[in-house]
């Protein structure tokens, strides 16, 4: 963290689809004085967003431009087709762009998936985001290919979704502004990357105080065991006695 004051909270940033429940859970137990404020924000506002400072950093899909921000990869989404129930696609776990050659396939504005040719044939006008082309798909009119946890965000009971195994895939990153790596910053990629508090690059915590030293007190017994042994070291110093009034009387006379 720059500068000796403690920021009022920590902006997280994060697209539609990706849940940071189980970082912030750590955060706050980590960094207590530090709140952590999400915004949740649409995959192509993410990277504006955090070029203009409205969050310290984000949780986006890639790619961003490096030259601006920068950021950590930290997983890869399966992608999935989202059909109605009864299509003929549900008969099989898995499908193949092939598989779809007779479907309309929507193509929402806000799609971040890298396709190089769409697979089936093209609906006539694109939707505005992925929540209008699941009305449509739930309305017979196409089907929809998304990384897998958009089809959970807009799960619906008529609609189900299969892996789809030759589509491209989308990643999820961490990314911030590029030359501002924050200790907070660095607290939070620590976290996300499954750092225990002692090796995070991050805050480190205030070091415990050192204990006043405790006067030394003898041991229950010690002075009497003392006095004994000098009381037996005493003893074999002195002479022994010859028993009553011996050395007071006179000596004898031989015969």
């Amino acid at each position: 963290m720059t500068g000796s004051e403690t920021p009022a909270s920590f902006r997280l940033a994060y697209v539609p689809g990706v849940t940071p429940a189980k970082w912030v859970r750590t955060w706050h137990e980590r960094v207590p004085d530090v709140p952590l404020e999400l915004v949740a924000v649409t995959a192509h506002e993410a990277a504006g967003l955090l070029r203009d400072g409205g969050a310290d950093a984000g949780l986006v899909r890639l790619p961003v431009d490096r030259t601006e921000l920068s950021a950590i990869p930290l997983y890869t989404e399966t992608t999935v087709v989202v059909v109605p129930k009864d299509h003929v696609v549900t008969a099989a776990d898995e499908v193949t762009a092939a598989d779809l050659a007779d479907d309309v396939v929507l193509h929402p504005l806000d799609d971040t998936l890298a396709w190089e040719r769409l697979p089936g044939t093209p609906a006539i006008e694109r939707p505005a985001t992925t929540g209008d082309a699941i009305e449509l798909v739930a309305a017979g009119v196409g089907v929809l290919a998304v990384p897998q946890s958009l089809a959970r965000l807009h799960h619906r009971k008529d609609l189900t979704y299969r892996p789809l195994t030759d589509a491209p895939e989308s990643r999820v990153a961490l990314s911030w502004r590029e030359g501002e790596t924050t200790d907070l910053v660095e607290e939070f990629i620590g976290i996300v990357r499954g750092r225990t508090v002692n090796s995070s690059r991050g805050r480190q915590p205030t070091p415990p105080q050192p204990k006043s030293p405790a006067k030394a007190r003898p041991r229950s017994g010690t002075g009497k065991a003392a006095g004994k042994a000098a009381g037996k070291a005493a003893g074999k110093a002195a002479p022994q006695s010859r028993g009553k009034g011996a050395g007071r009387g006179k000596p004898r006379r031989k015969g």
